[in-house]
């Protein structure tokens, strides 16, 4: 019998019930029972929640880069040590088994690593001498409150793309994770104060649409990131921006992977099943359409097939119980497993060939849970559902054109631009296709082009809604704000004269 935990928020740096009644059911995927019981925060809690970061604003703001990056470092020991606990506890609510979960958590602390050097980012520009007895310097400051909004399918790695850079920077950050998995951001909290960062620098709002417009509405919170679906991505850019916050709204995605003539087609098939079946689909950079130019598609798709009828599908978190470990765990809920398979019929329905059917999948060990095999499609069209819409599953599809003109152009017509990748032996066309797709992130050989920690992650068009990406530069950016500083200081040996001069200021 699977004992019911109570999930809260966290502020101050203590747990915090807060004062609603209102609770939501955590799952673990694997099995369908209920395993938490998480608080949904009312607009009083969540004012509670924000308040307690505000209080802590000031003085963090002023603490030194040296203090504040030994915190930094000294979380970053403690999350690799016990990063295991973190893993489990990822697997038992999302459903990932428990070695994506440990990737999930690795990526995200190379953005910890990055923040951990913040010190020369944060460097300003000092000009001597702009005119008489004059001098300019530059500075960033913190902007004080942030706002994080995560989604369900990464409860780590998507929070540790911010946080880590805005605490550096002196900001204090409420962090609203997804009800689905909501127990990682309070364990991350927990670790953030063993490593000494001051009560209120980190607090965890739990909750839904209540609290995401409480933080999209505070006057206290200054900026806000979010990742998930593109209508809501959409939503809190235009709420947030209307209530004059700084964002960075991350949305949906359809990421095509083009396989040329020429490419090494067992480098491609691997991928293509690494890339679409990983976290069971449930990735935003991952592979939903392989397009595949010439005359590559029957021996591609039937190397893919042969790789995706290999998969282990069981509980992420039952290793070597039955044999040995599973390549993929179940899907987050009953809910989405249910919409996934509606798509899995529509493809059928409309056309596509069903080539590895994923709907009768017997998971290993376990009866119950939201279990939904990889599927494969071929014979695709750019009018079915499966390929105009966001599946966020175990589904891949494969596309047919005659030419690279065409591929580029299927790429390009696609109201998403996260991700894309080329698969080709040629150099040549690998630049000519870096240069032609307008996506913002691209691989060649490499399915899922997620940059590492010190350059930025975003896409283009309907994948964000702001102009900053997140992590690296452009993340150190978006959680401080620039000052210029004239000064002049007079020489007591050589003191100007005076007088009254009302015409524009001239530097002399």
């Amino acid at each position: 019998m699977t004992t019911t935990k109570n999930i809260g928020h966290w502020a101050g740096g203590e747990a915090f019930a807060g004062t609603s009644e209102r609770t939501a059911d955590v799952t673990n995927p694997a099995t369908g029972e209920v395993t938490g019981r998480l608080a949904l925060a009312s607009r009083a809690d969540a004012d509670a929640v924000i308040a307690a970061a505000a209080a802590a604003a000031p003085a963090w703001g002023r603490t030194s880069l040296a203090a504040r990056t030994q915190v930094m470092f000294a979380f970053r020991e403690l999350l690799n040590s016990r990063k295991g606990e973190l893993a489990a506890l990822i697997t038992a609510e999302h459903g990932k088994v428990l070695s994506d979960a440990m990737g999930e958590i690795a990526r995200g602390q190379e953005v910890v690593e990055f923040a951990c050097g913040i010190s020369h980012l944060l460097k300003g520009g000092h000009s001597e001498g702009v005119s008489t007895g004059v001098d300019v310097h530059s500075k960033r400051d913190p902007l004080g409150v942030v706002g994080i909004i995560s989604p369900f399918n990464f409860p780590a790695m998507v929070p540790m793309w911010f946080f880590p850079v805005a605490i550096a920077a002196g900001n204090t950050v409420v962090l609203k994770p997804s009800e689905k998995d909501p127990s990682a951001a309070v364990w991350l909290a927990e670790l953030w104060k063993e490593a000494g960062l001051p009560d209120g620098v980190f607090n965890v709002l739990q909750g839904d649409k209540e609290a995401v417009d409480a933080l999209l509405e505070s006057p206290e919170v200054q900026s806000i990131s979010f990742v998930g679906s593109t209508p809501i991505a959409e939503y809190v850019y235009e709420t947030a921006s209307r209530h004059g916050k700084r964002v960075q709204a991350l949305g949906g995605a359809k990421n095509h992977m083009v396989v040329l003539p020429d490419a090494d087609l067992d480098l491609a098939a691997d991928s293509a099943v690494n890339a679409g079946y990983g976290s069971a689909g449930e990735r935003c950079m991952a592979i939903s359409v392989l397009v595949a130019v010439g005359s590559v598609a029957d021996e591609l798709v039937a190397r893919i097939a042969d790789r995706t009828r290999t998969l282990v599908i069981g509980d992420g978190g039952a290793r070597d119980e039955d044999g040995g470990e599973v390549d993929m765990g179940p899907l987050v809920t009953k809910a989405h497993r249910d919409k996934v398979a509606s798509f899995i019929d529509s493809g059928e329905h409309q056309g596509a060939k069903v080539v590895v059917d994923g709907r009768d999948v017997q998971a290993r060990g376990a009866a119950d849970g939201f279990w939904l095999g990889p599927t494969l499609f071929d014979h695709v069209t750019p009018d079915m559902d499966v390929y105009t819409e966001e599946i966020f599953g175990p589904v891949l599809s494969v596309v047919r054109v005659e030419t690279y003109e065409e591929a580029v152009a299927l790429v390009n017509a696609n109201q998403y631009g996260n991700g894309t990748a080329v698969f080709t032996n040629d150099g040549g066309a690998a630049r000519r296709f870096e240069a032609d797709v307008h996506v913002g992130m691209i691989g060649v050989n490499v399915p899922v082009p997620v940059p590492v920690a010190y350059y930025s992650f975003g896409g283009w068009k309907r994948s964000l809604f702001g102009d900053t990406h997140a992590h690296g530069a452009e993340g150190v950016h978006f959680f401080t704000r620039g000052k210029v500083v004239t000064t002049r200081w007079v020489d007591p040996a050589n003191r100007p004269q005076g007088g009254l001069e009302l015409g524009f200021p001239r530097n002399v």
